[in-house]
């Protein structure tokens, strides 16, 4: 157990932490200053958040214990901590609450809407990138990432897929097959889905590695950590 005051992330197993060394690779990779939102969910696992760059939230679940209970760390900082100790407990770092603004997503109170063929996310995905490469070092343009380019229907719920979603979701690398770039959707198993849920006031993509969340009503709330 923690002692009083002492900060410490504790992993259940080692693909624990070769999953969460994963997530945190890619959140580095899509911002150097990325910082990630650990907390304690009402199962006992952990659920892991990063802001992607794109209006949107991935997360991940890992099975663990964090000290404190909610806490934001520099993602670079912890994925360092995890390489250097391969077992064990580590210290997730200096607290980064101060950072976070966004509000986290509910863990229940979602309907299942439908499934997508991940491979049809990954062709958007690349076609997406294709039309940002078109702006230079501008990256993609606001109208292309507000886009929606999918609508799914289910359980009485219509909901809008934009391409800022698909993106996230290919960038954090939860679809199995993709490589950095998602330089290719060859390799993505035609069975392989990607749920569709939703809520009141968000949208989840979940895949195989993890979700990504976006607020129906556009942008993220204010939640400044206690």
């Amino acid at each position: 157990m923690a002692g009083a005051g002492e900060r410490a992330l504790r992993l259940a197993g080692p693909e624990d932490r070769v999953d969460l060394t994963a997530f945190l690779t890619r959140a580095v990779r899509l911002d150097a200053a990325a910082v990630v939102r650990i907390r304690r969910r009402g199962d006992g696992l952990l659920g892991v958040w990063t802001q992607t760059g794109f209006e949107v939230l991935a997360g991940r679940v890992v099975r663990g214990t964090i000290a404190p209970a909610d806490t934001c760390v520099a993602a670079e900082s912890l994925r360092a901590a995890l390489v250097a100790a391969p077992a064990g407990p580590v210290d997730p770092g200096w607290s980064m609450d101060s950072a976070w603004r966004g509000a986290l997503p509910p863990e229940e109170g979602y309907v299942h809407v439908d499934d997508i063929p991940a491979k049809v996310l990954v062709d958007l995905a690349q076609r997406g990138v294709a039309l940002a490469r078109e702006h230079g070092a501008q990256g993609p343009p606001a109208s292309l990432l507000a886009q929606e380019v999918l609508e799914v229907s289910g359980a009485d719920t219509t909901v809008g897929i934009p391409m800022r979603m698909v993106f996230a979701l290919g960038a954090m690398g939860f679809v199995p097959g993709i490589g950095r770039d998602a330089a290719s959707s060859a390799a993505i198993d035609p069975a392989e889905v990607v749920r569709v849920r939703a809520s009141a006031t968000w949208t989840r993509l979940d895949a195989r590695f993890g979700s990504v969340h976006l607020r129906r009503s556009g942008g993220l709330g204010l939640d400044v950590l206690r």
